[in-house]
């Protein structure tokens, strides 16, 4: 039985994690049962196993919590500012010119 968890589709999720030849560690968390019975039932209606259920959600929101984190927001006013420097950058100052010269020595 085929199914999804998100918009992953679980073949997908078992083919990835087959080609994968890392080696493989255990996580272990300690939950009530009835969580436990929560879980293995919408494994079992997805035709995932319990551990690809957890596996692949605990993957799905790592993801989603890295790409939020990623992401930079700005005002309104903030962004115009940035796009205005990217536009129309200032003139460099002497820290700046400094800063490059050294790192061109560096460089060598």
């Amino acid at each position: 039985m085929q199914g999804s968890i998100g918009s992953i589709n679980i073949s997908y999720f078992r083919f990835i994690m087959a080609r994968h030849n890392e080696r493989r560690v255990r996580l272990t968390a300690r939950i009530p049962s009835r969580l436990r019975d929560t879980l293995e039932q919408a494994a079992e209606l997805q035709g995932a196993t319990l551990n690809q259920l957890v596996a692949q959600s605990a993957l799905a929101e790592a993801q989603r919590v890295l790409e939020r984190e990623a992401q930079i927001q700005l005002s309104q006013r903030d962004a115009q500012k940035v796009f205005g420097l990217l536009a129309h950058p200032p003139k460099p100052n002497c820290l700046l010119k400094a800063a490059v010269k050294a790192s061109r020595s560096l460089a060598c």
